[in-house]
C-alpha cells in the first residue's frame, strides 16, 4: 500500500476534486468519520459545513485541509468496500485522526485502486495537528501495520511501473472539459515529479506533453498578479485553443507557488548532473556522434529527452536536458561548458574534422541517417544538412538518394513558413 498526503488551503476545492469525480462517473463517496449520518445520506452542504464549522475553531491554520490518498497494488482490485472502510478507519485511527470529520471517496480513474480520504487538521478543542514530518513518523508505521493486517502487497515490493499521462491532443476541443483535464493530468504529475528551476525548464518537460506555460503580457492581470496561462499545443508546438489559467486548476500552477519549488530543487538535483553528463559523453564516446540529432537519439534510448532552444531563424542557441529516470531538467550550460549547445555543438564538428582527416567511414547506415533527421528536421538548418550529407555520403548515388529525401523536407520547411 503506498500513501500519499497533502495539505492544502481550500477545503471547498478539495471537496469539489472528489465530487466532480462523482459527477463523471469517476468515484463513489463511500464512507465517512465523525458525521452524523451515513455517507450515502450526506449532501454536499452537510459535507463541506461540517468540515468548515470545525475549521472556524482555529482561522489562524492557513493550511487546513488534509487529502489522503492510500493505493493498492492492481492484484488488489477485488478488495470489497467494507475492507477499504476498514483500512481507512484503521489508518486515520492510527495517525491521530480517528476523531477528526473525514469522508471517504473510493476512485476509480487509474490503472491501480485507490482510495481518497478528506479531512482537516483542525481538532475540536482548535488546537492544530503538527504536520511537519507525520509521513515518517506516523504514517509510515500505520502503512507497515495495515500491511501486514489485512495480508495486503507491501509498498516496497509493489512494481514501480511509473505513471505518465498521454500528451494533449491538438483533437481535443478546445475550451471544453476534456481539455483542462488533460492538461490537469500532466501538470499533477510534471509539477510535482520534475526538478526545473524556471519557467523555460518547466515548459522543456510540458512541451513534451503538448502543453505550454505562458505568463500572459506584461501589463494583463495574469502577469500583475504572478498567474500563468496554460496553452494547449498542436504537433507542431503552436498554441491552440483557449488558454486555461493557473488558479482554474485543483492545485494551483501558478508562478507564485512554482517559483517556491526553484530554490529547494536546485539543491534536489545536483547530483543528478552527473548521471546527465556521463550519458552524453558515454554516446560521443562509444558513438562517433557527428550533428545534434544524433546524439538526441543516442540520449532518448538512455530515458534523457533533449529539447533545442532556437531563435526564428532556426539557429540554436540553447539546449536542455530531461532525465526521466532522475525526474531533473538541466540546461546544458549547468552541466558544464562543454555540455552547452556551443560546446556539444563544436564536438559535433570536430568529430567531423576527424573523420575527414582519418577517412574514417560514418558509424551509422545511410537509411538510420535519414531516419535520424527526419524524427529531428527541426534542429538543423539545410544548408549545414546539405555539407554534412557531402561529408559522409562518399558514393554519388548515395548522396543523390539522401538529397532527394531533403528536398521535400527543404520544400516542407517553405510551405510552413
Amino acid at each position: 500500500m503506498v500513501v500519499i498526503i497533502k495539505t492544502g488551503h481550500s477545503i471547498r476545492a478539495m471537496l469539489n476534486y472528489n465530487e466532480n469525480k462523482i459527477k463523471e462517473g469517476k468515484a463513489e463517496c463511500i464512507g465517512q468519520g465523525n458525521y452524523p449520518v451515513d455517507a450515502d445520506r450526506l449532501t454536499y452542504a452537510m459535507k463541506l459545513s461540517r468540515l468548515e464549522k470545525q475549521c472556524k475553531l482555529n482561522e489562524n491554520v492557513k493550511r487546513n485541509t488534509v487529502h489522503i490518498s492510500l493505493n493498492f497494488d492492481p492484484s488488489e482490485a477485488s478488495l470489497p468496500k467494507e475492507k477499504l472502510l476498514e483500512i481507512a478507519e484503521t489508518y486515520m485511527n492510527k495517525i491521530g485522526f480517528g476523531n477528526q470529520p473525514y469522508l471517504i471517496y473510493q476512485h476509480h480513474d487509474a490503472g491501480h485502486p485507490h482510495i481518497h480520504i478528506t479531512s482537516i487538521n483542525v481538532q475540536e478543542n482548535g488546537k492544530r495537528f503538527a504536520m511537519h514530518n507525520i509521513g515518517k513518523d506516523r504514517s509510515e508505521p500505520a502503512r507497515k501495520e495495515i500491511e501486514q493486517a489485512f495480508n495486503l502487497v507491501k509498498a516496497e515490493n509493489q512494481k514501480k511501473k511509473e505513471y505518465k499521462p498521454e500528451p494533449v491532443s491538438a483533437r481535443v476541443r478546445y475550451g471544453k472539459s476534456e481539455t483542462k483535464k488533460a492538461i490537469e493530468n500532466v501538470l499533477k504529475f510534471v509539477v510535482s515529479n520534475y526538478k526545473y528551476t524556471s519557467l523555460p525548464e518547466l515548459n522543456a518537460v510540458l512541451k513534451l506533453y503538448n502543453i505550454e506555460a505562458d505568463k500572459g503580457a506584461e501589463s494583463s492581470r495574469v502577469a500583475k498578479h504572478n498567474g500563468l496561462l496554460y496553452h494547449a499545443l498542436d504537433e507542431k508546438g503552436n498554441r491552440v485553443g483557449v488558454p486555461i489559467k493557473a488558479s482554474m486548476f485543483y492545485d494551483k500552477p501558478t508562478l507564485k507557488n512554482l517559483e517556491k519549488k526553484f530554490a529547494a530543487n536546485e539543491i534536489k538535483r545536483q547530483s543528478d548532473k552527473y548521471s546527465v553528463k556521463n550519458a552524453i559523453d558515454s554516446a560521443f564516446l562509444k558513438n562517433n556522434v557527428l550533428i545534434l540529432p544524433q546524439l538526441a537519439k543516442q540520449l532518448q534510448k538512455e530515458g534523457v529527452d533533449t529539447v533545442l532552444r532556437q531563435n526564428t531563424e532556426g539557429l540554436i542557441y540553447g539546449i536542455t536536458f530531461v532525465d526521466h529516470k532522475t525526474k531533473s531538467v538541466l540546461n546544458g550550460s549547468s552541466i558544464g561548458k562543454e555540455y552547452s549547445a556551443k560546446g556539444l555543438q563544436d564536438r559535433c564538428n570536430s568529430n567531423q574534422t576527424k573523420m575527414t582527416q582519418q577517412g574514417e567511414k560514418v558509424a551509422f547506415s545511410k537509411q538510420e541517417l535519414i531516419e535520424i533527421l527526419e524524427e529531428n528536421k527541426n534542429m538543423i538548418h539545410f544548408n549545414e544538412l546539405l555539407e554534412l550529407i557531402n561529408l559522409l555520403m562518399k558514393v554519388e548515388d548515395d548522396y543523390e538518394y539522401v538529397a532527394k529525401e531533403f528536398k521535400k523536407l527543404r520544400k516542407n520547411k517553405k510551405l510552413r513558413k
